[in-house]
């Protein structure tokens, strides 16, 4: 249970909150030795660069788009510092400003990453263009009034005291913030994660100016938030698998072909998975499986768990053998077995397993039980494909038997010219 609370916690922190507390503890006057202010100094053009250049590389118009939008809060918090009498037109266009930072940010979140030329891009790209022509139409003396609004206190007895930025700025501030949160809750997308301590870094630097405190150097902590953001999530795409978040193909590749001669390697099926598939639906189906492949990840002690295609998961134990990997196997199976899985509804799965929710008059348990079969490689007694085939087969041995069980196959070489391999009769141990 702790487990499941502190990885999203840790999800969200990593790297994104580590950058603004490092920035907040060493990016303030003072805060860093005399050797390191210098090329402190270059964060700005290296975070500018960086992020350019790999959000071309990874196609990624939310970067892009964003580093936009820092790079104007900073020239516009450079030429217009907000002040408690400024002239109204340095007031109008600090608010605008500060307004439209948090929104933009938020709006970008949307968009679908691909190429540039998609009609949602241009789209973006056109509302973010005509938006310095609106605040300059805006600072005109006929239209001053209305731009004022977004200066003036909308809330009674609502003190703002505290904070040099307007209440309909700190508002959008907080909506941004709160919607940034709930994403990355429901998708564990880092990039959400990444936008929410950006916003955060990028409220900062307006609350820094009055302490002396360089706004550059927090609005460019922001752009390289969500430039280390970016590449996790290009990571994530590439080595995990959509749908479960575990390990995907590629990583999966990756694994076995440094495995050596010595290794175990285990299939698992969820029992009822085709059952609940004729009698709930597909979408049910991806939710149970990708409730049951974390709580599989997270007991699958001294393995790794991949997802590699269909509906089974492949568990790899290097350098172990079948014999030492059946007690990680067994734990796994319990784990399955004890989970508490409801259906709310027609198509919404949720986990139950701690016992913290009081399932309703019409939620319906979905118990869940899984089979695995496990088979080893040692030394060139056998090819990868023989072991791979001989852990299947121990699989639909186990599922034959009414499911969840643990059965290990055995694999032998069959000297002759017309056959590598044999497979021997899987036995449950």
């Amino acid at each position: 249970m702790v487990q499941t609370v502190l990885k999203p916690i840790l999800a969200f922190v990593f790297p994104g909150g580590l950058l603004f507390f490092l920035a907040l503890g060493f990016l303030r006057p003072n805060g860093l030795p005399l050797w390191c202010q210098s090329p402190v100094a270059a964060l700005p053009y290296l975070a500018l660069a960086f992020g350019l250049v790999f959000g071309w590389y990874f196609i990624s118009a939310r970067m892009l788009f964003t580093l936009v939008v820092l790079t104007f809060a900073d020239r516009i918090l450079m030429a217009f510092p907000f002040q408690k009498d400024p002239d109204p037109v340095s007031q109008i266009v600090f608010s605008l400003s500060v307004f439209l930072v948090p929104m933009n940010i938020l709006g970008f979140s949307l968009l679908r990453e691909g190429r540039a030329e998609t009609i949602r891009h241009v789209m973006a790209a056109t509302l973010l263009l005509i938006q310095p022509l609106v605040v300059l139409w805006l600072c005109q003396p006929a239209q001053q009034d209305l731009a004022l609004a977004l200066v003036t206190s909308g809330l009674a007895g609502w003190s703002t005291s505290w904070t040099p930025i307007p209440q309909a700025a700190l508002l959008a501030f907080i909506i941004a913030m709160t919607l940034q949160v709930s994403r990355f809750a429901l998708s564990r997308n880092p990039m959400d994660a990444g936008a929410a301590w950006a916003l955060g870094s990028v409220f900062l630097a307006y609350h820094c100016v009055q302490f002396g405190w360089n706004p550059t150097h927090y609005l460019s902590t922001a752009a390289l938030i969500v430039f280390v953001s970016l590449v996790q999530a290009s990571y994530q795409e590439t080595y995990r698998d959509e749908l479960t978040g575990i390990s995907g193909r590629l990583a999966y590749e990756e694994t076995t072909a440094q495995l050596g001669g010595h290794f175990a390697l285990a299939v698992l099926a969820i029992d009822q998975l085709k059952s609940y598939a004729g009698s709930h639906g597909r979408p049910v189906v991806e939710q149970v499986l990708k409730l049951v492949s974390q709580k599989v990840e997270a007991a699958c002690q001294g393995g790794r768990v991949f997802r590699v295609s269909g509906e089974e998961l492949t568990l790899l134990f290097p350098h172990q053998s079948a014999m030492e990997a059946l007690v990680a196997l067994h734990e796994v199976r319990k784990t399955v077995q004890s989970a508490s899985l409801i259906l709310r509804g027609r198509d919404r799965v949720w986990d139950n397993t701690g016992g913290t929710k009081s399932p309703g008059p019409k939620d319906r348990a979905l118990p869940v039980t899984a089979s695995i079969g496990v088979a080893e490689k040692s030394g060139d007694a056998a090819s990868f494909d023989l072991v791979i085939k001989c852990a299947y087969r121990a699989l639909y041995e186990a599922k034959a038997g009414g499911g969840n069980a643990v059965k290990r196959g055995t694999v032998t070489r069959q000297s002759t010219t017309h056959s590598s391999g044999r497979i021997v009769t899987a036995s449950e141990y």
